[in-house]
């Protein structure tokens, strides 16, 4: 089975006010650079020599700066699920960041919750380097209008910090080619036309590919019931894995079941499932990815039922990033270390997607459904917050809700009373009973 999520951040840049501004003195503007230059494997090595202690630190900052974004992002009608990439939008507003100054600057750093760290960047950029050793692709680039000048500071610490490289920005067609190719395809046609009087754009995409430890077969995925909530449900196609090796946990404190499914080169797809009286948002905002890491137990054996699904999402994210306190990038930021004059972000345009199925998937798990009442149970069935999570650093890669993994399908109503019952149902303790309503979904073994 494998998991093809992509994302794609794109930062846009206009002119504002009077130009022909002068620049600073000592910071010199430049048109051009070199397109290829990298830095040696040499010098990577020596700058990412930190410690684990550090690396988990600027993972807690990217997991807030995306926890907070969930918050502000709310699925609706037009939108059920949301998906995001915490670690490329940290990316991007990073490299926004180095071309701000003064009251900007704290306002960035503050919001990537990078004020507190010392060598935010340098952290950062390792980071990215070692996640990339493990397969996990990261593209930027500098869109750039030909004729308009960049401080040459701010591109040589793009390039050094973030790999991005400036290039001429010609036609939307052009744009859309690179996004194709550094998303593998997954995202096309992100640009109808360039933005109206744009001269920079920032590009971000991120891209991970990742197979199972413990693969689920295909002649066992069945249609089954998702529940939306207490009256809704949708048909879904539900991957299901007998005993399959999985740590969970159920915290009945809090109202939600956490359980991680390993994938292969230390990256973990995570689930946090709250009860249907528990809002997603609300549970998102109480979440610490490394507490959760820290709290699950070793891996037992049961039976997972896990839906099959391909979602796409899009959106502006100026609106959050205005309610995090930046809505000063979109009406008067210093950004004077990008260039001589006012410049405006206009816009902050994100697109992503994301596939589980079961391509690639074996047999050697599989056993008849018909043990589905031997073993443990851990059933996503309901609305779920998920993150793809590097196990070392516990960085989240990417962070999303899903309220309906079909959004194309019809709803029905969940008129089953034991079904019913099941949702309106209190948490159960840590160690439901055999006859607990949540049966069907919690953590459970009959032979105790």
């Amino acid at each position: 089975m494998k998991l093809r999520p992509s994302l794609l951040m794109l930062l846009c840049l206009l002119r504002r006010g009077v130009m022909g501004a002068v620049s600073p003195e000592n910071t010199p503007l430049v048109s051009s650079f070199p397109v290829n230059g990298t830095s040696t494997p040499h010098q990577v090595t020596e700058v990412c020599n930190v410690s684990l202690e550090t690396q988990r630190a600027v993972g807690a900052a990217i997991a807030q700066l995306g926890l907070k974004l969930l918050e502000n992002l709310q699925p609706g009608p037009e939108h059920p699920n949301v998906v995001l990439s915490p670690l490329s939008i940290s990316l991007a507003l990073s490299q926004l960041a180095l071309g701000a100054r003064n009251e900007t600057e704290e306002q960035l750093l503050g919001a990537l919750h990078a004020d507190l760290l010392s060598d935010y960047y340098k952290i950062l950029s390792c980071l990215q380097e070692q996640l990339i050793v493990k397969a996990i692709k990261v593209a930027s680039r500098i869109y750039l209008k030909p004729g308009f000048d960049l401080k040459k500071d701010f591109l040589e610490r793009s390039l050094q910090l973030f790999k991005s490289a400036p290039t001429p920005l010609t036609s939307a067609e052009e744009v859309n080619q690179w996004v194709e190719e550094a998303t593998d395809d997954h995202i096309k046609n992100f640009l109808s036309i360039l933005p109206p009087s744009v001269v920079l754009m920032l590009i971000n995409a991120v891209h991970f590919k990742g197979e199972w430890k413990s693969r689920f077969d295909t002649r066992f995925t069945a249609k089954d019931l998702f529940y939306i909530d207490r009256q809704t449900s949708v048909k879904v196609d539900m991957m299901i894995g007998s005993k399959y090796p999985l740590s969970m946990f159920v915290d009945g404190e809090q109202g939600i079941q956490v359980a991680r499914f390993p994938f292969q080169g230390n990256v973990s797809f995570l689930v946090v499932m709250p009860l249907p009286s528990q809002n997603l948002s609300r549970a998102a905002a109480n979440l610490k990815i490394s507490d959760l890491y820290r709290r699950l137990p070793s891996e037992i054996p049961m039976l997972v039922k896990l839906p099959k699904f391909k979602l796409e999402y899009k959106q502006d994210l100026q609106q959050a990033l205005t309610s995090m306190g930046l809505g000063s990038l979109f009406s008067g930021p210093d950004l004077s270390g990008i260039a001589a004059g006012p410049l405006v972000v206009s816009g902050v345009q994100h697109a992503s997607s994301i596939e589980l199925n079961e391509e690639g998937a074996e047999a050697s798990a599989a056993t008849s459904v018909t043990l589905v009442r031997t073993v443990p149970i851990f059933a996503v069935n309901m609305p779920f917050i998920f993150a793809i999570v590097d196990d070392v650093s516990h960085t989240p890669l990417f962070l999303g809700t899903v309220t309906n993994p079909n959004p194309g399908a019809t709803a029905e109503l969940s008129d089953d009373p034991e079904i019913l019952r099941f949702l309106s149902s209190s948490m159960p303790s840590d160690r439901p009973q055999s006859d607990d309503p949540y049966w069907d979904n919690m953590l459970h073994d009959e032979s105790q």
